[in-house]
């Protein structure tokens, strides 16, 4: 029996990734189409969906407004563009969803903000955040600042990155193709279209092309690669042909694209992540503690005995019980001195103790496998 593709429209966190030939042609940004694929954005906040915007085109936009040519840039050129921009990119968004009452944020990121642990839990905190207070995060790779050597060099990827750090259910590429094919459908019309990818082979994976646009850094190559991270975090993607108004609003009611389908859910991918992963030190807490995390909630600065070892800051920590025994693997907020220094307070003291403003929780259930 063939396997059934997710609904777009039962997404609980929706990740959407809009390539720059989507949202700049010739004449500029394209206007309507970017208030019609806002227009499906502000429904899906109304169904109660979260939303993550990752989008392409602040070089594209740079670069006309700065009169430089199309094709490669170099790196101070492309950064340079980038700067120009963003800004622009960030307002056009902005004036598209505020007629739904739909607040914004820029959120600028580079590949270290995911290899460095810290840096993850502090992009995932942030990301966390705001989507609890009902904003649109608008993602964008930081080519200000970024080199070669810290690069992701294509959104599908960082989309798949933002997608798994968080806890997105769904992640949806919008592009210039409607999927998978078998072989290259420009070329070859023997091409077969694939629906749904239930496991990514290296036969799925040969099926990687080059890119077909001239303002797209990212081909089928990079989509692949792009799902492998989201599916191995448990998150469904899918490939769809985005030029369309209200794209969303076409894949929810039947528009070709391609599925593939997660390993499992979110939150158990990244259990089985965290509890993988050697502690670097222990964390001994009290039974009242011993007991709330068993409720599922946070471990607190004020339920912690003992600090055992030396650590950093996302680092990993294993929590015991009073007796000894193993109750979960976590990744700590704090260093292990200032935990040190924390423990045994209630989480209103941490400002008086350290001298600036710290997270409340010290684990983070989110962060923790029982």
């Amino acid at each position: 029996m063939a396997a059934l593709s997710p609904a777009l429209t039962a997404a609980r966190r929706l990740v959407i990734k809009i390539g720059s030939a989507l949202l700049v042609d010739d004449q500029g940004l394209r206007g309507d189409w970017l208030r019609a694929l806002c227009d499906d954005v502000a429904d899906w906040r109304r169904r109660g969906c979260d939303v993550v915007l990752v989008s392409s085109g602040s070089i594209a936009l740079g670069r006309r407004v700065l009169g430089l040519p199309l094709g490669a840039l170099p790196l101070e050129q492309a950064q340079a563009a980038a700067a120009v921009g963003q800004i622009r990119l960030a307002r056009a968004y902005e004036e598209a969803l505020a007629p739904h009452g739909v607040t914004t944020a820029q959120v600028l990121l580079t590949l270290e903000d995911s290899a460095d642990r810290r840096r993850y839990l502090n992009s995932r905190a942030t990301m966390q955040t705001l989507l609890s207070l009902g904003v649109v995060p608008i993602v964008n790779e930081n080519d200000t600042i970024a080199t070669d050597e810290i690069r992701y060099g294509d959104n599908d990827r960082l989309a798949a990155q933002i997608a798994v750090t968080c806890g997105a259910d769904q992640l949806l590429l919008l592009s210039d193709v409607d999927g998978l094919y078998t072989a290259n459908p420009k070329t070859d019309p023997t091409a077969l279209h694939l629906p749904v990818i239930e496991h990514l082979t290296p036969e799925i994976e040969a099926m990687g092309g080059d890119p077909v646009s001239g303002l797209s850094k990212g081909g089928m190559k990079t989509k692949l690669m792009a799902a492998r991270t989201a599916i191995a975090g448990g998150c469904a993607m899918a490939i769809a042909e985005g030029s369309v108004m209200r794209p969303l609003s076409a894949v929810a009611h039947g528009a070709r694209c391609s599925w593939f389908l997660p390993e499992s859910d979110p939150q158990l991918a990244r259990k089985r992540w965290i509890a993988a992963m050697k502690p670097k030190g222990a964390l001994v807490v009290d039974q009242g503690a011993a007991l709330a995390l068993g409720q599922g909630k946070s471990l607190l600065p004020a339920g912690v005995r003992t600090v055992v070892g030396e650590f950093g800051r996302g680092d990993p920590v294993a929590i015991t019980g009073p007796s000894g025994e193993t109750l979960a693997t976590g990744l700590v907020r704090y260093t292990a001195d200032e935990a040190r220094r924390i423990a045994g307070h209630r989480s209103d003291r941490i400002e008086a103790i350290l001298g600036y403003t710290g997270r409340a929780a010290l684990v983070h259930r989110d962060d923790m496998a029982l």
